[in-house]
């Protein structure tokens, strides 16, 4: 008679086999939630967490603006046509909502410039929503070139200052709103024509304003 023997070896690697497939398993559901779970968003309430609009003014037209702060378009935008846009706010017509965005971040030699940019004015946001506009024109007045570093997160944290802003400072050092910023790049409207989205892109009451050079013809004579 023949005694049958347990393959003791079998059944150890076998049992390895699943409890490492459990791990993997494990993994994989980790990192899916990981990937799919929303970002921390601002707390300001002057910022739509679902847009990522930041909201200045109370005019009933509302004018949509996502800009990158890396992008020389927009500082030429900015440079053409803010006046005309801050006078608007200013009187009472014109609700500017700001939507700061990354899609330049290649262009600064691995600082991820625009996405700190990004994040950077949310932190002001909530630290000071009246000091957005002042930063926001801070970044454009010293807007560095592309190819370039960008600005430090000490210069961003000294222009938030400037605008009044000096309680952001932990929460740009610490790249708070990031995660949030890459996030709702990707809800940014895609021009007519365009292949993927570009800055500036800029609606009107929600229709697509074909920037020409020209604030009163584009802006100002469309405002009710």
């Amino acid at each position: 008679m023949t005694t049958k023997r347990t393959n003791w070896l079998a059944i150890w690697i076998s049992a390895a086999v699943v409890v490492l497939l459990v791990a993997v398993g494990g993994i994989a559901v980790w990192m899916s939630n990981q990937a799919t779970a929303p970002a921390e968003s601002p707390g300001s309430a002057v910022v739509d967490t679902r847009t990522g609009a930041i909201s200045i003014g109370e005019g009933d037209d509302v004018l949509d603006e996502y800009v990158d702060f890396m992008c020389p378009i927009c500082g030429d935008f900015n440079d053409i046509y803010g006046e005309t846009v801050r006078d608007l706010v200013a009187a009472g017509e014109l609700t500017l909502n700001l939507h700061p965005i990354s899609i330049l971040d290649r262009y600064s030699q691995g600082t991820e410039y625009s996405t700190r940019a990004a994040a950077a004015t949310y932190c002001v946001a909530d630290a000071n929503p009246d000091a957005v506009y002042p930063f926001f024109e801070s970044l454009y007045a010293n807007q560095p070139a592309e190819g370039s570093t960008g600005l430090t997160d000490e210069q961003l944290i000294g222009y938030a200052a400037d605008a009044g802003a000096g309680d952001a400072e932990s929460c740009i050092a610490d790249g708070e709103y990031r995660d949030y910023v890459t996030q709702i790049t990707e809800e940014t409207p895609v021009q007519p024509g365009a292949q993927g989205i570009g800055t500036p892109t800029v609606l009107l009451n929600g229709e697509f304003v074909a920037l020409t050079g020209d604030p009163e013809a584009d802006i100002a004579s469309r405002v009710r």
